[in-house]
């Protein structure tokens, strides 16, 4: 790891930080398309629904609390709820393998947003060579992502993954 600071280009979206899911989808209309938001039912992933919904699309979040996230859902149109948890790689293989089989539409939009913050430490995954925060947050998105890869396969299709302020200015990488 470097201790230098790091810098980013810009990249002239024309958007910063007070920019909101609404400002990012004005005037653009996405009916007729799919997106999935992993921890779509709270927080930033909450409002990134909110405003995917307005826009006309349809929204599958896949919760580890689907009870939890079909209440916080309920008066939002256009949303699915499906049952996924990240931390278990046979959840996940499920969770794809069942998108891939029984829906016949494309995936136009994943947002990898789920995440943990300041759990305690746990090991998982194979002979729990695995730090929990680190496979939920990293690991499990990148499972996930590439078993709906299939799904993902027009030109226009995105995949957006989110990650908090901690992880850039406390990484190292700034």
């Amino acid at each position: 790891m470097t201790t230098a600071r790091q810098q980013q280009d810009k990249l002239g979206s024309g958007f910063d930080a007070s920019s909101t899911a609404d400002d990012v989808l004005d005037g653009i209309d996405l009916h007729g398309r799919t997106a999935l938001v992993t921890g779509g039912y709270s927080g930033l992933g909450l409002e990134i629904t909110r405003a995917l919904s307005r826009a006309g699309a349809h929204v599958i979040v896949p919760a580890r609390r689907p009870a939890t996230a079909r209440e916080a859902l309920r008066d939002i149109p256009g949303v699915e709820v499906r049952a996924l948890d990240l931390a278990d790689l046979a959840s996940i293989r499920k969770f794809a393998d069942h998108f891939l089989t029984t829906d016949d539409r494309k995936l136009d939009i994943l947002i990898n947003n789920a995440g943990v913050m300041a759990c305690p430490e746990t090991r998982m995954g194979p002979d729990g060579a695995w730090e929990a925060h680190f496979a939920i947050n990293h690991l499990g998105h990148f499972a996930l992502t590439n078993r709906l890869a299939p799904a993902l396969s027009s030109r226009n299709a995105r995949v957006v993954s989110v990650s908090g302020l901690g992880e850039h200015r406390y990484s190292g990488w700034r």
